[in-house]
């Protein structure tokens, strides 16, 4: 297998991470969003999405979405289990991981790609080009606050996003907060449920994947 990457991007973290926990060793392909490497013709023939992760099996069959990646790994690595072991499980997380993405990551997204300059005429990520909308700015920001409010208040209820354990939900939280943090978006001090689970992340060895 490999795994085509751009450190500095969000969306491949989350599989980085996710294969840290698994402790894996993948080989990384990098592609150069800034440089626009991604919708070169030569990469459309990898991912016809122009995104960002893709993996590639040993068979040649190419995989792309975060999450896709994620389930791909699950299943053929299934220890330690990061999607839950049983029905019940595998739903509750699935549930807590699809509520940080929209609610989170993918407010973080409509803040980020709608303000930022490099940004301009690349305001959604795939094969388009639309313009930025200033007023997207304001809404994805307030969404994010939203967002720290209610994982605060989860996170008082509960060790990990997920319960019982550390799971991929966790994974797409932590990137989440710090890809906000690019846009100086940050839970302010009260979101002390926040901090203390920041802390407990920041020491797992795949936060620096």
């Amino acid at each position: 297998m490999k795994l085509y990457d751009c450190t500095p991007a969000p969306s491949p973290r989350r599989v980085r991470m996710f294969i840290a926990e698994k402790g894996l060793t993948i080989p990384m392909v990098q592609v150069d969003l800034r440089a626009g490497e991604h919708l070169k013709p030569e990469f459309a023939e990898i991912n016809p999405w122009r995104t960002v992760p893709v993996l590639e099996l040993g068979d040649g069959t190419r995989i792309s979405e975060a999450i896709a990646c994620c389930i791909y790994l699950e299943q053929t690595h299934p220890e330690p289990p990061l999607m839950g072991r049983d029905a019940k499980e595998k739903a509750v997380i699935a549930m807590w991981e699809h509520r940080c993405e929209i609610d989170g990551f993918l407010a973080v997204v409509e803040a980020f790609r709608n303000a930022t300059p490099g940004m301009k005429g690349r305001a959604l990520p795939g094969t388009m080009n639309y313009e930025q909308i200033p007023a997207l700015i304001e809404r994805g920001r307030a969404r994010v606050r939203h967002f720290f409010q209610w994982l605060n208040e989860r996170l008082g209820e509960s060790e990990f996003v997920a319960e019982p354990a550390f799971s991929i939900a966790d994974i797409t939280a932590f990137v989440c907060i710090q890809f906000a943090a690019w846009s100086k978006i940050t839970p302010g001090e009260e979101a002390t449920n926040i901090h203390r689970w920041l802390e407990a992340m920041r020491a797992r060895p795949s936060a620096t994947a």
